[in-house]
């Protein structure tokens, strides 16, 4: 590869000519990649100011693009978030509203629209596709997904052995076990070493990914399994944090009967030890991070590379009672989204609201392909270019179908309805399975924690939010036409909130 001019080389260049940053932008033809990781919660994050976490990488990403610091995914799961961005459809929309659920592969994707248009596709991790990774699934010509990655890995590293002198984690059995072990609540390391950990060879895939396409038009997802529980980390890891540093997140006075029954025995120690593993492994997902984007600079490709760095969804390390995300309050809904094209993002923070199916239209709009036919989200394309959409979103949109809830959030108030009809089987049983219709109103101008509901207290914002989260539905779900008549707004709402994966 000839060497290209250096970044303030050809600003420089620009500016002399007289011509403006985003104007020189829009003739590149950029590179394409997503980095995306599982749980990452928007709020540990240094950027986001807190200081307990230690992401520098992240951090320094953040500071050469854009941060939307208020950016909610669409479904506090795996699958059904993960296919929406893909898809750039809402989860009701896109088929994929439950854990188990593998996307069409007849659906539009984002990969495939990018092969079409001449990139070299490629995804290297978790992807939650539910079925095996083969070349060319979902637009992905290489398609190297858990299974693979599995596969692959173990033939390089061969079997465990064990460390004499360090206690590591147990083999991970969710619910089997008792939440204190597969929370990881002894904050113990994975039983390997940096160099063998599973996504320590994920980014040296990826590396080898780039090195080999470095002249083509890539576009690549490399798809970290942190921080998702047990919170993996290697054994050089295991001193980064402790636990004491860490409060426990308090419990409201209407919290107790909403906890899972599976997290009622944690103590505080407990809990303490689980927020320091989740941290700890939040600061190994940012070492990779930091391998990648160091591998962009080494081929001289972070000038010619749009990144965008984001989680699925975020994870609750204790409020409410939970550690874990299947729910509507804030720390399991919103979750960090970078955006990074050096000539063309600005840097700066947006503090508007947005929304993860936002995600795909920018991507398509900044490299250059057709938007798709269904598209649920809005292009941010304007904020990347330092000022403000015409219509700016002023409340956010989430479902989990799983509990047959969904929630609006604005900037005053969070607005949830549940069913209470449907008996979870995600693990997550409080002490009652079916409690009927809830609806919950949180105030957030004076209960920022979502404590207090006062639904009976302002029925008007009720009647208000529930038609918005109803209109929401009508105009993004496949089946609106099929919606019975004459049902009141809560009912149809609930009409709505069924999961329909398999239709």
């Amino acid at each position: 590869m000839k060497n290209r001019p250096s970044r303030r080389e050809v600003l420089a260049g620009t500016a002399a000519a007289g011509i403006s940053h985003v104007a020189w932008a829009r003739d590149r033809k950029p590179n394409f990649l997503f980095i995306l990781a599982d749980d990452h919660a928007g709020y540990v994050l240094g950027a986001d100011g807190n200081r307990l976490a230690r992401t520098p990488n992240l951090d320094h990403l953040a500071s050469e693009g854009t941060r939307f610091a208020r950016n909610h995914c669409n479904s506090p799961v795996c699958t059904p978030s993960r296919q929406s961005i893909l898809t750039g459809q809402l989860p009701h929309s896109a088929g994929v509203t439950v854990l188990s659920t593998a996307l069409d592969v007849n659906r539009p994707t984002l990969a495939k629209a990018l092969a079409a248009a001449g990139f070299s596709t490629a995804v290297i991790g978790k992807m939650h596709f539910n079925r095996p990774g083969e070349p060319g699934l979902h637009g992905f010509q290489t398609a190297w997904t858990e299974d693979v990655v599995q596969e692959k890995w173990l033939d390089a590293v061969g079997p465990v052995k064990p460390f004499d002198s360090i206690r590591t984690k147990p083999a991970w059995h969710p619910f089997r076990d008792p939440a204190r072990i597969w929370l990881n609540a002894e904050k113990l390391p994975f039983p390997r070493r940096q160099e063998q950990m599973k996504s320590s060879w994920v980014v040296t895939q990826a590396s080898r990914y780039l090195e080999d396409h470095k002249d083509d038009r890539f576009a690549l997802w490399v798809s970290f399994q942190e921080p998702h529980s047990p919170f993996d980390f290697p054994v050089e890891w295991r001193d980064k944090f402790r636990p004491d540093d860490f409060a426990v997140p308090r419990v409201g006075p209407e919290d107790h009967g909403q906890i899972p029954l599976i997290f009622r025995d944690l103590t505080p120690a407990e809990k303490q030890g689980i927020i320091a593993a989740y941290y700890t492994s939040v600061n190994f997902l940012d070492h990779n991070v930091g391998l990648l984007l160091e591998k962009l600079r080494q081929l001289n490709l972070a000038n010619d590379t749009l990144v965008v760095y984001m989680a699925d969804h975020g994870y609750s390390l204790g409020q409410h009672g939970r550690f874990e995300k299947h729910c509507t309050y804030d720390p399991a809904l919103r979750v960090p989204l970078i955006i990074r094209y050096p000539g063309r993002v600005s840097r700066r923070v947006v503090n508007d609201f947005t929304e993860s199916v936002d995600v795909p239209p920018t991507i398509l709009e900044l490299l250059g392909v057709d938007p798709f036919g269904i598209q649920h989200g809005q292009s941010l394309r304007p904020y990347l270019e330092g000022h403000a959409p015409k219509r700016p979103r002023t409340s956010i949109f989430s479902e989990y179908m799983e509990n047959e809830e969904a929630c609006i959030r604005t900037d005053r108030w969070m607005y949830s309805h549940c069913s209470g009809n449907r008996e979870r089987t995600d693990g997550y049983k409080t002490d009652q399975p079916t409690p009927g219709r809830t609806v919950r109103l949180y105030d957030l101008k004076s209960d920022p924690g979502e404590f207090n509901n006062v639904a009976v207290k302002h029925p008007e914002v009720v009647d208000k939010l529930s038609k918005l989260l109803l209109d929401r539905f009508r105009s993004t779900h496949p089946q609106a036409s099929s919606e019975p008549s004459m049902l009141g707004v809560p009912d149809a709402i609930e009409w709505y909130l069924r999961p329909r994966d398999a239709a």
